[in-house]
């Protein structure tokens, strides 16, 4: 949907506030698991899953909270007034309604959008443990205000004669909250991570005005709006038992390709009339097996490539994978 440049332009802006911040530890003593006290050497090599879940606990307000609360409520207060007034009053306003899109695009919108709750969750989760929030107290505060903040959107949809309410949205804005929160409530970390990757897909010469119109022209747009280029993935740590490196993972990846709309690949104008017809094209899903990297198990002593490995590590990387679609196994040597 349109909404997806501001959703990720969003995770990209907390990302960087999150390099700010995580990489700014001076401390050299954690809580495990919080329940005892672990003590580091100052420059012993560290993971960032070490650091940011082994944090301790400041009682009472600070200023890293007070800035950490501000940010956010300034970030996802805004972002909401904002998209209020410069977009959403360019359409006509409606009571509100709901609608069915459980159909489009395949289902990628909808797993995008656990994805962005998720990886909100995921960025917030740093920022308030770093200003000395416990782990309950930073889980709740992070999933909470993404949820808060995505289904504000979908508000603001319920209003406009254009869009609608959306529960496929709602829900799968609420999967993506409880799958960070549930297992960082549990486990006091991820070990199931919910990723990302794109990359630039080649149209036949045919097709390229189509995508054009659906997906833009630059290249953001091109990464972040175009479902036929998109994958998410669940990526799983491997059995402690095989004595393999941390950071290494087996992930399964979703995707579809042959969209050039959103239920079918059809456009009509607002006359009722076919501008685009390709159902000759086939849409198909696709399923992906590969392996992945977790940078937050990544030992080092630089608490600046901490901060970049914590913050980018809701992006998967191409690596070699096994693709099913159209009932067909093959292998590839980089999958996206």
């Amino acid at each position: 949907m349109y909404i997806w440049r501001v959703k990720k332009l969003l995770i990209v802006l907390m990302g960087l506030l999150a390099l700010h911040a995580t990489g700014q530890d001076s401390t050299a003593e954690f809580t495990t698991m919080g329940s005892s006290t672990a003590t580091f050497r100052r420059h012993e090599a560290l993971t960032a899953a070490e650091v940011t879940n082994g944090r301790g606990t400041l009682h009472g307000f600070n200023k890293k909270k007070l800035l950490v609360d501000g940010m956010g409520v300034g970030i996802y207060g805004g972002m909401l007034a904002g998209l209020s007034q410069a977009w959403y009053n360019d359409y006509p306003r409606s009571s509100f309604h709901s609608f069915n899109d459980v159909g489009e695009w395949q289902q990628m919108d909808k797993v995008g959008h656990a994805w962005a709750v998720y990886s909100m969750s995921h960025i917030g989760y740093g920022l308030w443990r770093w200003s000395g929030y416990s782990n309950k107290q930073a889980t709740l505060l992070a999933s909470g205000s993404g949820l808060a903040f995505m289904l504000g959107i979908e508000y603001l949809d319920g209003r406009s004669a254009e869009w609608g309410w959306s529960w496929g949205d709602a829900g799968a804005d609420l999967f993506g909250a409880a799958l960070f929160a549930g297992q960082q409530l549990t486990w006091n970390e991820q070990k199931i991570r919910l990723k990302f990757s794109s990359h630039v897909y080649q149209y036949p010469v045919e097709l390229q005005g189509r995508a054009r119109t659906l997906f833009g022209s630059t290249l953001p747009n091109k990464l972040l709006k175009d479902y036929n280029a998109q994958t998410y993935w669940l990526s799983f740590p491997l059995p402690q038992a095989w004595h393999l490196p941390r950071w290494l993972r087996l992930s399964v990846g979703y995707g579809a390709d042959g969209m050039y709309g959103g239920f079918d690949n059809t456009s009509v104008d607002k006359n009722g009339l076919v501008t685009f017809d390709r159902r000759d094209i086939k849409r198909y899903r696709q399923w992906y097996l590969a392996p992945d990297i977790d940078l937050t198990q990544i030992k080092t002593r630089s608490k600046l490539l901490r901060s970049v490995f914590y913050s980018i590590n809701i992006l998967k990387f191409p690596a070699p994978a096994l693709e099913l679609s159209n009932g067909k196994l093959k292998g590839r040597f980089l999958a996206f």
